[in-house]
């Protein structure tokens, strides 16, 4: 489980970007973060990890408090928090097997990590992953000449073999087409089902997080102000978000799903806990 208490992050300008957060997110549970720009959502992914460091507060990872952890020992609880980041962030120089296997670089030592010589089981989970993201006959190609779907599954499946208990997932779909969107956030799910994985997925586009999410996070100026399943995101909540705005159109598009996505949100269904089960 992950828990934040009174997470607060204040620039050294003065801006408050996270004011006195309190969640939780139970194993195996997919949380989708919404909120408009500014709103704090990348801060609480990057708080959590420490690539932002909380102004006060504390960051639990089960039985570790990741906040108050030397460099030595927060280099070692980060192996248990993958990350996947929006532009991918790749090595476009390095082949799909070297960019996997860089998630297993805070698990061998320098010499290795520098000849880039994984022991065979790494070889072996990498290509494992692939195979189950529909990449293995792409394992030695450029990172440079796959496409932005092709490139964020090589980002998960890099966050992946790091073999963590929470993904960290920063606007997996901003540079996606829409086909290409619900299919990484039905494989991040699951993904996520298969392994047992707890996620944050800060996203923007609010259809997809109530395609995928039994729970939903909206943060506006810092703070939460809403939390909560998808069905209850009405025009009132979603004004309280985001501001002032036609939101009929959105909450309408959530009904008429055809019957792909409908099947998604069966998918969903199945792969997240119902809120009381998380209780």
């Amino acid at each position: 489980m992950l828990r934040l208490q009174n997470l607060t992050k204040q620039y050294k300008t003065g801006d408050i970007a996270l004011k006195d957060i309190n969640l939780e997110v139970p194993d195996s549970q997919v949380m989708a973060l919404i909120g408009p720009s500014g709103a704090g959502k990348s801060t609480l992914i990057r708080c959590v990890n420490r690539l932002v460091e909380p102004t006060s507060g504390s960051v639990h990872l089960n039985d570790v408090e990741v906040s108050s952890l030397g460099q030595n020992q927060l280099r070692k609880a980060r192996r248990r928090m993958g990350m996947i980041f929006q532009e991918y962030a790749l090595v476009e120089r390095l082949s799909v097997m070297e960019n996997v296997l860089s998630g297993r670089l805070g698990y061998v030592s320098f010499w290795r990590s520098y000849f880039r010589k994984f022991p065979q089981s790494d070889i072996d989970e990498a290509f494992r992953l692939l195979e189950r993201v529909g990449l293995d006959h792409m394992a030695d190609k450029r990172a440079d000449e796959l496409s932005g779907g092709q490139r964020q599954r090589v980002g998960i499946c890099r966050a992946l073999i790091q073999d963590p208990e929470l993904l960290l997932i920063d606007e997996p779909t901003a540079s996606l087409d829409p086909k290409t969107s619900r299919q990484i956030m039905r494989l991040i799910c699951e993904l996520c089902q298969e392994r047992k994985l707890s996620a944050i997925i800060n996203i923007h586009d609010v259809l997809l997080a109530q395609m995928f999410a039994k729970r939903i996070v909206g943060l506006q100026l810092g703070e939460v102000v809403y939390d909560g399943p998808p069905g209850d995101l009405t025009a009132d909540v979603l004004t309280t978000i985001y501001g002032e705005e036609d939101w009929e159109a959105t909450i309408e598009a959530t009904k008429d799903l055809d019957e792909d996505e409908a099947d998604v949100i069966a998918a969903a269904e199945k792969v997240l806990p119902k809120p009381d089960a998380a209780s």
